[in-house]
C-alpha cells in the first residue's frame, strides 16, 4: 500500500466572510491511497476555529499513516488506531477516511451512495452560501447565484436587516441565515425575532458552543428552527442538545470522515432531529463525498466547490440547486489537470 499526500491552495471568486473572519485563499491537502493496483483521493480542509491549519494536516498525516491497516476494508479499525494515536485533528483523519472509502467503492466496483445503501435519486437541493459582503456585492452574489432555488445568507453584523430586506426585495426564493456564533442568547432572540418577517426556513448556530442553556432559551423563545454547527462536532455531542436545538449540521472536515458523519445522521434521527450536511471551502474530492450521503439527510449546504475560483477536482454536479451524484465507482471524482 502506498501512501501520498501534498498541499492545495484553494481560492474563490469573491472573498468569503462569515461573522468571525474573512478570506479568498485556503489550504487544504490532497491525500491519495494505492491498494489493488487502484488508487483512492481524500482531501483535508482544515479549520483554524477546530485548531487545524495546512502545517498542522500534514504532520498529523505523517504520523496517521502508520495507523492504516493492511486491509482498506477495516474502517472500524482504522478509526480506532487514528483516534488511539491522537486526539483532534478532524480533517486529517477525514482525509484518510474518505480516500479509504474511495478505495473500497473502486474495489467493489460501486459507487459510495450504493455502498452506503443509498440512492443517487434521493439527494436533495444544496444551498447556496451567500457570505458578508457590502450590501452592493452581496446583492451580485444572489444575483450569481439564480439558478440556485435555496440560499444561505451569513448573518451577524449591524446591517443583517437592511441585506435581508434587499435580497427579499428581488428574490422568494428559500432562505436559511447562518449567524456562525454571532450571537449573545438575548441578542439572538432579539435579532432573528427581527429577522423572521423575511420569511426564513431556519437559523444556523446564532450563539457560541457549550452554552445549552442559552441555546434552549434562544429556541424557547423564537419560532424560527434552530439548526447547530459549532455545537456539535461529532455524535457525542449530539444528545445533550435534544430539547434545545431543531438538527444538527453534519460535515467531514469536523467530525472526522464519512464513517462518523454515517454515525451522526443515526443518532440524530433517534433523538428526532433534522439532519443538515454542510462543509467547509472544499474542492470536489471533500463536497463529493458528502454528497454521497447526501441521500440520508434533510438539508444540503454542499456548495464550498461551487465558490472556487478554479476547483482542481471535478466530481458531483448541481443544476439548479440539485445534486447529481456521480455513477462511477468510489467517490467518482477526476483530476481536472
Amino acid at each position: 500500500m502506498r501512501f501520498s499526500f501534498e498541499p492545495v491552495t484553494l481560492k474563490t471568486r469573491h472573498v468569503f466572510a462569515i461573522s468571525r473572519g474573512a478570506s479568498d485563499t485556503f489550504g487544504g491537502v490532497i491525500v491519495r491511497l494505492e491498494h489493488w493496483g487502484l488508487e483512492g483521493v481524500g482531501e483535508a480542509a482544515p479549520s483554524p476555529y477546530y485548531g487545524e491549519n495546512q502545517a498542522t494536516v500534514m504532520a498529523a498525516l505523517e504520523t496517521l499513516k502508520a495507523e492504516i491497516p493492511d486491509d482498506p476494508f477495516l474502517v472500524g479499525q482504522l478509526h480506532e488506531r487514528m483516534e488511539k494515536r491522537m486526539r483532534g485533528n478532524p480533517s486529517a483523519k477525514a482525509a484518510i477516511d474518505i480516500a479509504v472509502h474511495d478505495l473500497i467503492g473502486k474495489k467493489l466496483g460501486i459507487p459510495l451512495h450504493s455502498f452506503f445503501g443509498l440512492s443517487r435519486d434521493s439527494a436533495p437541493r444544496t444551498s447556496f452560501t451567500i457570505g458578508i459582503d457590502d450590501v452592493r456585492i452581496m446583492m451580485q452574489k444572489v444575483a450569481e447565484a439564480s439558478e440556485f432555488p435555496v440560499l444561505k445568507v451569513k448573518v451577524g453584523t449591524d446591517k443583517d436587516e437592511q441585506v435581508m430586506d434587499a435580497i427579499r426585495s428581488v428574490t422568494d426564493r428559500t432562505l436559511r441565515v447562518d449567524a456562525n456564533c454571532a450571537w449573545t442568547p438575548r441578542e439572538a432572540v432579539r435579532k432573528i425575532s427581527a429577522l423572521e418577517k423575511f420569511n426564513i426556513e431556519f437559523v444556523e448556530q446564532p450563539i457560541a458552543p457549550g452554552d445549552v442553556q442559552g441555546m434552549r432559551f434562544v429556541r424557547d423563545n423564537i419560532s424560527l428552527p434552530i439548526i447547530a454547527d459549532e455545537s456539535v462536532e461529532t455524535s457525542v455531542d449530539i444528545e445533550p442538545l435534544v430539547g434545545a436545538v431543531d438538527g444538527i449540521n453534519i460535515k467531514l472536515m469536523k467530525c472526522g470522515g464519512l464513517r462518523e458523519a454515517v454515525k451522526m445522521i443515526h443518532v440524530a434521527r433517534a433523538v428526532g432531529m433534522k439532519v443538515m450536511l454542510g462543509c467547509m471551502v472544499e474542492s470536489s474530492v471533500g463536497i463529493t463525498a458528502a454528497a454521497h450521503i447526501s441521500p440520508a439527510v434533510d438539508y444540503a449546504d454542499l456548495d464550498g466547490n461551487l465558490l472556487l475560483a478554479r476547483d482542481p477536482f471535478a466530481g458531483v454536479e448541481v443544476r439548479e440547486g440539485q445534486i447529481l451524484l456521480p455513477s462511477e465507482p468510489g467517490l467518482g471524482v477526476r483530476s481536472r489537470s
